[in-house]
């Protein structure tokens, strides 16, 4: 996995669960659902990245 991909990745992940517990905490639904959106995307990449590195080996 490329380290930047990678690094990427981990900080959507992080930067969507701190948006989705802000979200919850002060009840605003929109933010709770950018959150997982984030962290849908991160996840995503990363699954990517790992692909990648499969086919590669």
């Amino acid at each position: 996995m490329s380290g930047e991909q990678k690094m990427r990745a981990k900080k959507e992940q992080v930067k969507g669960k701190a948006k989705e517990a802000m979200g919850r905490t002060v009840g605003n639904e929109r933010l709770t659902a950018e959150g997982r959106a984030e962290q849908a995307k991160g996840d995503a990449r990363q699954a990517k990245e790992k692909i990648k590195d499969v086919l590669k080996d």
